[in-house]
């Protein structure tokens, strides 16, 4: 076992470490709980499933030491040279199997191409979830996409803070404005995740910070290891921009119908007013990332443009794998968690922090 660092400190308020689901998320979930280095093989890495729950899930585990970490692993796990080699190799074949999917885009795409077809609602929305969820969803389905999508929504903005350093002028001044938005603008209960945890409340779910892991499948989390692979790489900062981008571009039209969704299943006030707040609040923030982050960066650095696209069509091609997978599972009339919720209650019964 590693002998820990001096003053070294084990995060108890954190989630709970989840379970492995294969070699690779067993050998950081093990190390994580023991102190030592992740025992695999270096073929397995090359072997797994890039779009699978075992690669999908290390990264996860691994990612999530920078932000709040798991309930009794050691703070400073997060840059343990075992795991950060892990990490690295890890993400080298998510990147690989990202840029092979989208290998027929040219490297030379434009913003203006990558972004153009999210400027117009389809007119044809059968494809879509929150269509689907708006004109015949269920309280169940609402539940489950709101348990799906606590992952992304308890974290939202935590990974897009950190490409502000890596700004400069117009696209950092921009930047900080949107951000400042979305931590509430000064104000704790304004905060868009605390927004989320009411909407979870609402719904008889636990707002605890990564209370679903263990039911998350796959395509969720790799929505998530998206986001984070694009935040901590300062080589990748045109991507997490053309990501953050995308999110706000597409964000207002799917919360309207999602706040409709919320209306007539009876989720809830909070469950309806956190989509109704992401409809006028991320208009207002699609304008500003697309004339003043995006432009602003730009001026800077005009060879980010192909990243910024690969950002965008990444982002839109995850979304999509996700939506096929909950689309398919209601479809045959079972759950798209990896478990099913249990029958809606409210928080005395599915009580903050609770674990089974």
């Amino acid at each position: 076992m590693t002998p820990p660092t001096p003053g070294a400190t084990a995060t108890a308020a954190g989630p709970r470490l989840a379970e492995g689901r294969g070699p690779l998320s067993a050998a950081v979930a093990d190390a994580l709980r023991s102190g030592g280095p992740p025992a695999y093989a270096t073929g397995s890495v090359l072997k797994a499933d890039p779009w699978e729950e075992d690669l999908q899930l290390a990264l996860y585990l691994l990612y999530e030491l920078h932000y709040r970490g798991f309930d009794g692993v050691d703070d400073e796990r997060e840059w343990d040279p075992d795991l950060l080699r892990l990490r690295q190799a890890l993400e080298t074949r998510f990147l690989h199997a990202l840029r092979t999917e989208l290998s027929d885009a040219p490297r030379s795409r434009s913003v203006e191409e990558a972004f153009a077809p999210l400027l117009v609602e389809p007119v044809d929305l059968s494809g879509s979830l929150s269509h689907r969820l708006e004109t015949d969803g269920e309280l169940w389905q609402l539940r489950e996409y709101a348990a799906l999508r606590s992952l992304y929504h308890l974290k939202e903005a935590d990974p897009h803070a950190w490409v502000i350093p890596r700004l400069t002028g117009r696209a950092k001044a921009a930047m900080a404005a949107i951000e400042y938005d979305e931590f509430g603008a000064g104000r704790a209960d304004r905060i868009h995740a605390e927004l989320f945890a009411a909407l979870m409340t609402d719904l008889g779910l636990d707002p605890a910070y990564g209370r679903y892991l263990d039911r998350a499948p796959a395509p969720l989390l790799a929505t998530v290891n998206l986001m984070s692979l694009f935040g901590l790489h300062r080589a990748l900062r045109g991507a997490l921009v053309g990501h953050f981008a995308c999110v706000e571009i597409t964000s207002s039209p799917g919360s309207r119908r999602l706040a409709k969704a919320m209306r007539r299943c009876g989720a809830g006030p909070a469950a309806e007013h956190f989509y109704a707040e992401h409809v006028e609040a991320d208009a207002v923030h699609e304008q500003v990332v697309r004339h003043e982050v995006i432009a602003g960066l730009l001026a800077d650095e005009p060879d980010l443009e192909a990243d910024i696209a690969f950002g965008c069509a990444a982002t839109v091609l995850l979304e999509d794998r996700l939506a096929t997978h909950i689309g398919e599972a209601w479809d045959q009339g079972r759950s798209a968690l990896r478990s099913p919720l249990p029958a809606q209650a409210g928080p005395a019964t599915e009580s903050h922090g609770r674990r089974t």
